[in-house]
């Protein structure tokens, strides 16, 4: 009996010791290719993850919407069905945190510094800290830069977009940024963009030449026109749960795995999109088109009265303060 109960011990605390030293699973499912920079970010952060806990931190990425769509992803978060996204920051709007649609205004960023003053600044830590209260803890803003517009006509001036069912993103703003342009504006899922202007379900969308470049957009858009008329940016988030319970030296390395993979984003994202553009270019698929200085006057005076419109929902004392906080840094 002493024998048997000795060895049913033993297997308990086997089994135990095993349990113990499994390693803990960071789910980190995103909507765009590995080869874009957000894409190259995540597999280094996974790599510094796990080297920085030596293993005792496992990171599965999962890219392309493998695990779920864009509308999906923050609901899984927030359920615990995955523990890290990196969601445009567009996507906060719908969650009830308005704040974020402010990246999406027309010409509010008009350099990177102007961008960085704001993200890396007390604006964008006190966007973040919004989120506590939806469950969700914030990391960190990974950067993608500035869109381009597309199209299957070229669009030059703001009379070229009239009736053009343009693919946006679920936000207000974007969609009252296509309607000044004349445009319809079109919300889908990003794994379903290629299929809707291939097969003419819209006409054209903005992105920036990486996004459009991996999923192969070029293909089936016969116009691309340069204008960096607005901005589109990243925010880290994991389920704030999930992220409190971890032991306090796995998070304090998880932190500094971050801001590395942080530093490698910012550097990648220009260096990308330069790279995805040449590559549009060579394909000869796709006329490339940079606006004159007298056309890019007249899409800012369109689009700039958005700022006014939609003072309302984001906050014009917000508004005002990134404005004054990107000029400064100019």
């Amino acid at each position: 009996m002493q024998i048997k109960s000795l060895v049913v011990a033993l297997a308990a605390t086997v089994s135990f010791s095993a349990w113990a030293q499994a390693p803990i699973v960071i789910k980190f499912s995103h909507v765009v290719a590995t080869d874009t920079p957000k894409g190259q970010a995540a597999e280094r952060f996974k790599e510094l993850a796990e080297k920085a806990t030596k293993g005792r931190v496992k990171v599965e990425v999962y890219p392309n919407s493998q695990l779920y769509k864009d509308k999906e992803e923050l609901e899984a978060l927030q359920l615990g069905a995955v523990q890290m996204l990196a969601p445009s920051l567009a996507k906060f709007g719908p969650l009830g945190v308005k704040e974020f649609e402010a990246f999406d205004l027309p010409y509010i960023f008009p350099t990177k510094a102007a961008l960085y003053s704001v993200t890396e600044g007390p604006i964008g830590k006190s966007l973040l800290q919004k989120l506590e209260p939806k469950g969700i803890t914030g990391l960190a803003y990974w950067d993608n830069g500035f869109k381009v517009m597309s199209a299957n006509k070229q669009l030059r001036v703001p009379a070229d977009f009239r009736g053009q069912k343009l693919r946006i993103q679920s936000s207000k703003v974007l969609d009252a940024q296509m309607r000044a342009l004349g445009a319809n504006p079109q919300v889908l899922a990003f794994s379903e963009v290629y299929q809707a202007l291939q097969t003419g379900v819209v006409d054209g969308t903005e992105n920036p030449p990486s996004n459009m470049y991996t999923q192969k957009m070029h293909e089936v858009q016969k116009h691309v026109t340069l204008s960096n008329h607005g901005y589109l940016g990243y925010a880290v988030i994991v389920n704030k749960k999930f992220w409190d319970g971890l032991p306090a030296d796995i998070r304090t390395s998880l932190t500094t795995a971050m801001r590395e993979a942080t530093t490698f984003e910012k550097a990648i994202a220009q260096r990308d999109n330069d790279m995805a553009l040449e590559a549009i270019k060579k394909t000869g698929k796709t006329a490339i088109y940079t606006p004159t200085a007298a056309e890019q006057a007249e899409w800012r005076k369109m689009l700039l009265p958005v700022h006014k419109q939609m003072e309302s929902r984001i906050g014009a004392e917000l508004i005002a303060t990134i404005n004054k906080t990107a000029a400064a840094a100019k």
